[in-house]
């Protein structure tokens, strides 16, 4: 069913989680634990759970001693052929607890914009699902290209979710939820619900990243929401440390409602719903 609510999260069909390179790498890479198990309770109340994860690059830059996140593409694309194969460890280590198997799905932009390698990705990951492996997807850093990128994993976790007819998608952050300005911002207020068609134009959505290892921030946030509504999949922006509150359906973060008039169809065209939104 699609979520129109948080509250429906825990009763979703099949739900979609983006965690970023901050939460998850450095001193936050405690939180591969906090965030496994939250999936692991919903993977046992009968929810289809795909993981799309940042990290790759963050989490190989102390093993590399590069000194800060890389500029040059060469030595970007190395670090994520490193920090991939160190974060799959050690999300499928931690999901050795529950006896849970994850696959690694690396995707890039091109794949999920023609035709016969977006219909193998969805296939690759409807298999997955059916085998009751966790997919956890992430760009191809590797082999991609600044001309062809998704730009941050939101979007990629929009489109994921638009692929594989997801009933929900819960972007997890370094805030509690968004705000309508800044938050160390004076006046700046919580959004807790964004109803479909809400004009959101006179809020101001930070675009950085205070903490240099990831490519997102509010703005982006905020773009994948209204990507993936748009598609009719609801979206709940919290923290990664609110995760399985999120799941649980509790009142946690910001809600973007679905469009009620959408029908989510993992065969549909991904490029047309994103130009919808830019």
């Amino acid at each position: 069913m699609t979520a129109s609510t948080r509250a429906d999260i825990p009763r979703a069909s099949r739900v979609v989680v983006k965690v970023g390179s901050s939460s998850i790498s450095g001193d936050g890479a405690h939180r591969i634990d906090t965030i496994v198990e939250a999936l692991s309770r919903a993977h046992a109340g009968g929810v289809e759970v795909v993981l799309v994860s940042s990290g790759a690059i963050a989490t190989a830059l102390p093993l590399l001693d590069l000194g800060g996140r890389p500029n040059d593409l060469a030595t970007q694309q190395a670090a994520a052929a490193v920090g991939q194969n160190v974060l799959m460890w050690r999300y499928q280590t931690s999901l050795d607890r529950f006896g849970l198997l994850a696959g690694q799905v690396l995707l890039t932009a091109g794949d999920l914009e023609n035709a016969t390698p977006r219909s193998n990705a969805r296939r690759a990951m409807e298999r997955l699902l059916g085998l009751g492996i966790l997919p956890i997807v992430n760009e191809n850093d590797t082999v991609a290209t600044h001309e062809i990128r998704f730009g941050d994993n939101d979007r990629l976790a929009a489109l994921v979710a638009q692929l594989i007819g997801a009933d929900a998608l819960v972007l997890l952050s370094d805030i509690a939820c968004l705000y309508t300005a800044p938050p160390n911002e004076p006046g700046a207020r919580p959004i807790t619900d964004v109803a479909w068609g809400d004009d959101l134009s006179d809020f101001e959505f930070g675009a950085g990243v205070v903490n240099g290892v990831g490519t997102g921030g509010a703005a982006t946030k905020v773009s994948a929401a209204k990507l993936a509504s748009t598609a009719g999949v609801g979206v709940l922006v919290t923290s990664a440390d609110l995760v399985a509150d999120a799941l649980a359906g509790e009142s946690v973060g910001t809600w973007f409602a679905p469009n009620p008039d959408a029908v989510t169809l993992s065969t549909g065209p991904i490029g047309a719903v994103a130009a919808t939104v830019d």
